[in-house]
């Protein structure tokens, strides 16, 4: 079917481990990389296999949606509003939920494969399907650069945060420490289960800060002269829109969705991955609201001026006071890139060894390890390129890109297409595949030039930050 690789070598890879669990369903080991023998483990090694086994198959959809919530909607979400400041009200809608509704079929797709080939843990193991090793390589490379930049934007996030509530004369610098500090100490869980507790907070954190903002906004448009009817939005893009500025308003929106990139290494936990159907479904259109009703009702209320985020624009208290409940939304989404990546690294480094289910002293030791060089590395990453924002547009443009389009594309040619090409599901899906692998082909081609135009832009204009830059207000 187009794979470079015999995908018949990984049939019936996992096999029932240990006892069942309360629901009468079997736990599955992790796929046998390369020499995982349990017949020649000791009695001891054989009980920490089969507890690793438990431990990280306790995922069910109602938790998976709750981690897939804590890795989609993030502070990000608020940068939605300035997005239609430039697109216009009219297209800012249609492209909020246009797009919703291709990163929902795409991500059905990722979870298509991971139910065809169960051994795939994370989006690398798709790439050793469709391409190869060299496909295995450069997708992990992609996926682990991408999770550590992600995790220096919340670093950040939280800098600024912390910055906005105190008000104080401290060096902004501490406050990136403190950042990188809680962020991990939250990615300390390894399992995902156990990070979907946090993801309620998480999740009640970000609907009340935008809860916050929408509020403060509206009332603040209210007291103005003229009221609501005063403020300046339009339907249509604003004049004087360049290709860049639209083309980053159009990317706002596409990586707000995301949220395929961790989806098989989140699914590789799951009791009953079938199950994930309801999740897509249950986040997506969670997502299509809260980022249509957020844009909308914001760029409403502030018009042309909102800035990003936009609780900036809800007036000097009530941002202040939204920085301060969207804290937990900060750290909570920005710590499990921090586990994801974990997991991929620390997983493909003790892949033959009982080592890799954190459940022993020497599993503890280098899980603290791992992560903690990825926070340092996405810290000092974060402080030291000074146009980090845009660096990380650059690689949202090259990776996500191909993470929640051109790849699920690609999958649904080269492993999920079944029966003969003129058979009318197949054309049907076929062209629907193909509109996606465009639309992921125009966000990389389109993304990498607008955020490379801008960095430009920004040091022509010399707006472009310091390294280790130290602001005090």
């Amino acid at each position: 079917m187009g794979s470079s690789v015999d995908i018949s070598d990984y049939s019936d890879t996992t096999k029932p481990v240990g006892a069942d669990n309360e629901k009468g369903e079997k736990f599955f080991a992790p796929p046998q990389y390369d020499g995982d023998i349990i017949g020649e483990m000791s009695e001891a090694e054989r009980h920490i296999y089969e507890h690793g086994v438990k431990k990280f198959s306790r995922l069910g959809w109602k938790r998976l949606t709750v981690v897939l919530i804590v890795e989609a909607i993030a502070l990000g979400s608020l940068s939605i509003p300035s997005s239609f400041a430039t697109l216009g009200m009219v297209a800012g809608v249609i492209c909020c939920v246009g797009l919703g509704f291709v990163a929902i079929y795409t991500s059905y797709v990722v979870g298509q494969v991971k139910l065809k080939f169960p051994q795939v843990a994370h989006y690398s193991d798709a790439g050793r399907l469709m391409f190869g090793r060299f496909g295995y390589e450069l997708i992990n490379a992609m996926l682990i650069l991408q999770l550590i930049l992600l995790t220096g934007s919340h670093c950040l996030t939280g800098t600024i945060a912390f910055t906005n509530i105190t008000e104080s004369s401290i060096c902004s610098v501490v406050f990136g420490v403190v950042s990188a500090v809680i962020l991990l100490l939250v990615a300390v869980p390894p399992s995902f289960a156990e990070v979907a507790i946090l993801g309620y907070i998480d999740f009640v954190s970000i609907i009340a800060a935008i809860g916050i903002t929408i509020i403060g906004t509206g009332i603040k448009a209210s007291d103005a002269p003229g009221g609501l009817s005063g403020v300046e939005w339009s339907a249509w893009p604003k004049e004087g829109t360049t290709f860049t500025d639209a083309f980053i308003a159009v990317s706002n929106i596409i990586f707000a969705y995301s949220f395929a990139m961790c989806q098989f290494s989140f699914m590789d936990e799951m009791h009953t991955p079938k199950d994930f159907v309801k999740s897509i479904w249950t986040l997506g259109l969670v997502e299509i609201f809260i980022y249509t009703v957020t844009g909308a009702l914001i760029y409403a209320f502030v018009g042309m001026d909102v800035q990003s985020p936009a609780l900036l624009s809800a007036g000097h208290t009530l941002s202040r006071v939204a920085f301060g409940i969207a804290l937990p939304v900060i750290f909570i989404s920005g710590s499990i890139n921090t586990v994801v990546c974990g997991r991929i690294i620390h997983g493909r480094l003790f892949k033959n060894s009982p080592i890799r289910f954190i459940n022993t002293p020497a599993g503890w030791a280098t899980w603290l390890g791992v992560i903690s060089a990825i926070t340092v590395i996405a810290f000092i990453i974060a402080e030291v390129i000074p146009f980090f924002s845009d660096l990380l547009s650059i690689s949202s443009a090259l990776f996500i890109s191909g993470f929640t389009f051109y790849f699920p594309a690609l999958m649904w040619f080269m492993l999920i297409r079944e029966g003969k090409w003129n058979e009318p599901k197949n054309l049907a899906l076929g062209a629907l595949n193909l509109v996606v692998l465009v639309i992921g082909l125009i966000t990389l081609v389109g993304g990498t030039y607008s955020s490379i135009d801008d960095i430009i832009i920004n040091y022509r204009d010399g707006t472009v930050r310091g390294v280790f830059t130290c602001h005090m207000t």
